[in-house]
């Protein structure tokens, strides 16, 4: 079946936006499969929010000299599929780009990301989850709650879309990292009325990416681990990095690390010297940078990927 992003039309006539502005402020290139998360009104969503738009601003910081877009305001959440062009693994990553809960890195941390998995024979599906002030876990359950819906429709479409419902992982930046996190330890209780047949099935990641992650450290309490997520045996395998000198604090990758480790769940944890916060996938001549190539070797080391 072949679903349309409707709404996208009709944000183009919502109030307040006038004929000289009617381009969206983001939206996928053309050839990728697009559709909303909830059939209605996502749960609890406000009905007062003004469009989406691209917050970045001139005097805002380049990554790898480039810019970009930070997309806010986003109260209709969606995913968008996209395929491999050749060497389909069969395996898909889902991806939560990050940004405070309070926007969305949409390409930095979202597309440009799908294109790297594409190239190794994954299948990105891109989560634009609802912002602003969502999150994090249980302060507010939206973002969570989207999560959890968009692994449970990947794998209700698992087969029309070619995916493997057994290799079905997460991948998030920051913000989105600490959701990758939250929903490997919250997959059990649905957070939000089921809606249909697709609510029957498990939202739990057969594996889990975490990138800089957020939120997993409570700054304020010596950077004690975030009794909100909280690894059980039954976590997916996950592989972490961040930067010593990432403003956030490293500590949220090494405490979440070790808390894995005490649950006996396999993990692998990569500390850079240097790399700061939000570079996404940009190289640059840091090693930081160098983190998509150990994520697919760790993909092969857990058969998610067949053995070189």
């Amino acid at each position: 079946m072949q679903w349309k992003s409707i709404f996208m039309v009709a944000a183009l006539f919502s109030p307040g936006i006038n004929s000289c502005a009617q381009k969206l402020a983001w939206e996928p290139t053309p050839g990728h499969l697009t559709r909303p998360l909830w059939p209605g009104t996502a749960p609890g969503a406000p009905t007062d929010l003004p469009p989406e738009v691209d917050t970045t601003t001139p005097q805002q910081n380049l990554i790898a000299g480039k810019p970009l877009v930070r997309l806010g305001n986003v109260s209709r959440p969606t995913l968008t599929v996209y395929k491999p062009q050749q060497n389909d693994s069969g395996a898909a990553v889902v991806v939560f780009p990050g940004g405070g809960y309070q926007i969305l890195a949409i390409d930095l941390e979202g597309t440009e990301v799908c294109d790297w998995l594409n190239s190794i024979g994954v299948t990105c599906v891109l989560v634009k989850y609802r912002v602003p002030n969502t999150g994090p876990y249980p302060k507010s359950p939206a973002a969570l709650q989207d999560a959890q819906r968009a692994l449970r429709l990947v794998r209700e479409h698992a087969e029309e879309w070619k995916i493997d419902p057994h290799r079905v992982g997460v991948l998030g930046f920051s913000a989105g990292g600490h959701l990758s996190a939250a929903l490997s330890t919250h997959y059990e209780q649905r957070l939000y009325d089921s809606v249909d047949a697709a609510d029957k099935l498990s939202c739990r990641p057969d594996f889990a990416v975490v990138i800089y992650p957020g939120y997993l450290a409570i700054a304020e309490q010596n950077v004690t681990a975030n009794p909100e997520v909280r690894p059980t045996p039954e976590t997916p395998p996950t592989f972490i990095v961040q930067a010593e000198d990432d403003p956030v604090h490293v500590e949220n990758a090494v405490t979440y690390f070790m808390e894995l480790k005490s649950a006996k769940v396999p993990a692998e944890l990569h500390i850079y010297a240097q790399g700061g916060h939000g570079y996404g996938l940009r190289r640059t001549a840091l090693p930081v940078t160098t983190w998509p190539q150990r994520v697919e070797d760790w993909l092969h080391t857990i058969s998610v990927l067949p053995g070189k």
